[in-house]
């Protein structure tokens, strides 16, 4: 992350910690942005680590999902009204991606799924709703996920 940060001539503090357990880090302060880049199956990357195949297993899944979903209810409280929130998966599940942030919208009124305006800022053709999902082989690319969702 630094790394890219200087390359593109950006500033940022970055913190790292266990983001499942902000009481043990967090001063109080709170954030205009967070990226939260979600532990996953990985199954977005196939195309370039076969080996996932063997290593993931179906019941793998739903306790990834949960740890997801834990990330999420863990880090909005530290998300100031007003920032930015970016959930990004490299999974090409649906039960890692779409499902997870649909449930956290449903269940905080004051999160708004901003990932269409987004991208339609980009210059990019902007999603159906829920995110964003970029199924593997997309212009050379890995399967990847991520939406942007606002405090309001």
């Amino acid at each position: 992350m630094a790394e890219n940060l200087d390359r593109l001539d950006l500033r940022a503090t970055l913190l790292v910690a266990d983001a499942s357990e902000p009481q043990a880090w967090f001063d109080g302060r709170l954030f205009d942005r967070i990226l939260i880049d979600a532990p996953c199956s990985g199954t977005g990357v196939i195309r370039r680590r076969p080996d996932i195949k063997l290593l993931r297993r179906a019941d793998d899944i739903p306790a990834l999902a949960a740890r997801q979903s834990q990330l999420l209810r863990a880090l909005w409280p530290l998300l100031a009204p007003g920032g930015r929130l970016v959930y990004a998966s490299c999974s090409a599940l649906r039960a890692e991606t779409t499902a997870v942030v649909s449930e956290f919208l449903a269940s905080h009124a004051q999160a708004r799924d901003v990932t269409g305006a987004a991208v339609a800022a980009s210059g990019q053709a902007g999603p159906g709703g829920g995110g964003l999902r970029i199924a593997a082989g997309t212009d050379g690319m890995d399967g990847f996920y991520y939406a942007c969702v606002d405090k309001i």
